[in-house]
């Protein structure tokens, strides 16, 4: 899939940048551009990987002819840059909307112009049913990814997960620093349920995305969720404090991957579903939405093991 290929990274200093870079230079790639706006960053994500083969460019996807500059040349390109961080888009709305929207289309409109074969989306659930600004801008963001992929040579994918395990402003690292400084731990609701993936099982599903993407689709990895208040006690034992301070603005009880106008051309293929494009499909692979409490809940035996897997317990 990457042998003498050409890819390119946005957000590429990130959690998820830094773990796919691992993984696709154990391949035999040709290049691989990582495109981001700190270059303290990307100074440390050059140390960590120590190879040749990858370059670095500073720059903006909010800058069309930048961004369109970095995909000459480029055969596959994951598009992982935005703006995250639920309580500064709300506070930041314009600079949002900068990022996550017209980055995007920026990226999109790049990738056409210069005939790049494949390009993914990095989406998540907060783009489905959004209560929030980010997952308003996800939300606009996918559906600008997938809107010329029909009459295009440009392969256009998208995967859509939940919550990743120690990704930077994710709840496990914020526990964890509040548990080393003896801090109860906030708890907005005791039956909020958040779905959960690691870094290897998002990278996969990307793999996966772009192996086997005829263009269009989203692809939705099949999860388990856990209650908040499950982890906070599998991390911090059954004695700790916690504190309920109740749901934020724009928070939602539970999250959900698939909504019910989807179920319908969504297809299960193994441990992935695929949410297709063609509005003529007719399947029953499910039978109702897919949110986090809607699938397979986690105990603390659960949430304990995973958390090991991720290096995080």
């Amino acid at each position: 899939m990457f042998k003498g290929k050409t890819v390119l990274i946005t957000g590429g200093t990130g959690s998820f940048g830094r773990w796919i870079l691992k993984e696709i230079l154990k391949n035999p790639v040709e290049e691989v551009r990582i495109f981001s706006r700190d270059e303290e960053k990307q100074l440390d994500v050059k140390r960590e990987a120590n190879d040749l083969r990858v370059k670095f460019l500073i720059g903006d996807v909010r800058d069309y002819d930048r961004i369109a500059q970095a995909c000459r040349g480029v055969d596959i390109l994951y598009h992982a840059a935005a703006q995250k961080i639920i309580d500064s888009c709300e506070e930041n709305p314009a600079e949002a909307l900068k990022t996550n929207v017209i980055g995007t289309w920026n990226v999109e409109r790049a990738s056409l112009a210069c005939e790049v074969e494949r390009s993914v989306l990095i989406s998540t659930d907060k783009a489905v049913k959004p209560v929030n600004l980010y997952g308003m801008t996800k939300g606009m963001a996918e559906k600008i990814w997938t809107h010329k992929e029909a009459r295009s040579k440009t392969k256009f994918a998208i995967v859509r997960y939940g919550n990743v395990i120690g990704s930077r402003g994710s709840v496990i690292p914020y526990f964890r620093q509040l548990i080393k400084e003896k801090k109860p731990l906030p708890i907005t609701h005791p039956d909020m349920t958040r779905f959960l993936i690691t870094l290897r099982q998002a990278t996969e599903l990307v793999f996966y995305a772009t192996q086997y993407s005829n263009g269009g689709e989203i692809y939705v990895p099949d999860l388990p969720a856990c209650k908040i208040v499950d982890l906070a006690k599998a991390m911090a034992g059954d004695k700790y404090p916690l504190n309920y301070v109740g749901i934020r603005l724009g928070e939602k009880i539970h999250e959900c991957l698939i909504q019910e106008y989807e179920i319908h051309r969504t297809e299960k293929q193994g441990k992935y579903f695929i949410i297709h494009s063609d509005l003529q499909l007719n399947r029953d692979d499910l039978s109702e939405e897919y949110s986090s409490n809607k699938t397979r809940i986690l105990d603390r035996k659960g949430i304990i093991a995973l958390l090991k897997e991720a290096g995080w317990a």
